[in-house]
């Protein structure tokens, strides 16, 4: 019963990282046979070993085949990997510069959240991992490098970007935009990348690669199949599918050309610093109308603090708690006693609030909570809450709405053409010393 295939830890994380579909070939280090193991390349002061390659080719071969893409030859199979494993190892060695850890609790979490997303316990996870002739160890070293990666992208290059009004309010006026809040777009991609410093000829030949790649498409050459031999993106070994994504998903360099395409249409050439881009729409679709829910909610927050303690804290807010059941205003207790002072001096009042605003255990408990009811102390972030939800409601269209979507659309924009940058940058300035002759 394989069950590693399924994108658990990209729904667990919330952080864009690469499919786990077939991550148990990563694992099949007894397929590649008893030769000696050897290295195939230096990137920087890590190294590429001939059965991690071989492990990723088995992976990335079932993946293709599991597409429906035609398989390109092995040497051009090869090369697209070992890329990946550079760009793998470059971000791990960053990773582990800048400090970046991955705490034991935290990927206990991810491991037992794959297990509960395919309906299994831990025990049973486990066990079914090594039936299949992997070892548990190093499935859960490769779940640990999937999240270093992750928050080392998200430390240097998403909590860095920023959106301001006056984007939201060019967004908000753009026809394609609007015209695309019902719409989904499903895109394919290859990117035929550039030099950083290249000259002319360079760039004439770069160009030239990417224009015959436009010609073998319109002779009837697979674009998906294409992407996997010449692409330099990041999807390229999933045939450069992007997956679908509503208009205002769609990277700002690309959504003039989608906005005139058909099912089945590829772009001309789109050039940007990062090299020359092709696309193809392979499919569109009606989105669903979405009814947001919201809650108008109050709470009291005590922080605990130098002459706070945590006990003490939860103690306070278990007293509070206990005052309200007993018929106290809790609008006055949340005046004189909320930490929140920002919702204390509304009576605690937070207003009408949606998902995704409040951190995790906040919106955890709002969710479930029945109207009118008090919540138990809880923890957070922040401290130790009680809260209580007043009213529900079905919210759609709001000025609000659309401002926080287009403020997300863009930000999500501009990690992404970020990130590709950044990946680059890291890519150019590592040495990489490649060995697949010996």
């Amino acid at each position: 019963m394989p069950i590693l295939g399924k994108p658990s830890l990209v729904n667990a994380f919330a952080v864009p990282t690469r499919a786990l579909a077939g991550v148990c070939a990563l694992f099949c280090a007894n397929l590649v046979g008893m030769e000696l193991d050897r290295i195939v390349a230096v990137v920087d002061d890590d190294i590429v070993m001939h059965s991690e390659l071989q492990e990723q080719m088995i992976r990335v071969r079932a993946q293709v085949h599991q597409q429906g893409s035609r398989m390109p030859p092995t040497s051009v199979l090869e090369r697209q990997v070992m890329e990946r494993l550079v760009l793998e190892k470059i971000q791990l060695q960053v990773a582990d510069e800048v400090g970046v850890e991955v705490e034991e609790k935290a990927l206990d979490a991810a491991v037992q959240d794959i297990a509960e997303r395919n309906n299994l316990s831990l025990q049973q996870f486990i066990e079914i991992v090594e039936s299949e002739g992997h070892r548990y160890e190093h499935f859960r070293e490769q779940i640990r490098q999937e999240i270093t990666m992750a928050k080392l992208r998200k430390t240097e290059v998403d909590n860095r970007v920023k959106v301001r009004d006056r984007e939201i309010e060019n967004f908000l006026t753009n026809e394609f935009s609007e015209e695309g809040s019902t719409l989904e777009y499903r895109l394919a991609h290859i990117l035929v990348s550039s030099p950083e410093f290249a000259d002319n000829a360079e760039l004439n030949m770069v160009r030239e690669k990417a224009e015959d790649v436009v010609t073998r498409v319109d002779a009837g050459e697979d674009f998906g199949t294409l992407a996997i031999s010449v692409s330099d993106g990041q999807t390229a070994l999933e045939g450069g599918d992007l997956g679908w994504r509503k208009a205002e998903q769609i990277p700002t360099l690309f959504a003039d050309a989608v906005s005139a395409m058909e099912v089945g249409d590829i772009s001309s050439v789109i050039t940007n610093p990062s090299g020359f881009h092709i696309i193809q729409l392979t499919d569109k679709r009606e989105g669903e109308k979405i009814m947001v829910e919201q809650h108008r909610v109050r709470h009291i927050l005590v922080e605990p603090n130098e002459l706070v303690s945590p006990a003490q804290a939860l103690a306070r807010v278990g007293q509070l708690r206990g005052r309200l059941e007993q018929g106290a205003d809790f609008a006055r207790l949340a005046r004189t006693n909320s930490d929140d002072r920002g919702s204390a001096l509304q009576g605690g009042n937070l207003g009408w609030v949606g998902e995704g605003k409040m951190v995790p255990e906040f919106e955890e408990m709002m969710l479930f909570m029945e109207i009118g009811k008090l919540s138990k102390p809880f923890k957070s972030e922040f401290g130790f809450h009680v809260l209580q939800v007043l009213e529900r409601r079905e919210y759609d269209g709001t000025e609000e709405i659309k401002r926080d979507r287009a403020r997300r659309a863009i930000r999500q924009r501009k990690i992404d053409e970020r990130r590709q940058s950044w990946l680059r940058r890291l890519r150019d300035e590592a040495y990489v010393e490649y060995r697949t002759e010996e």
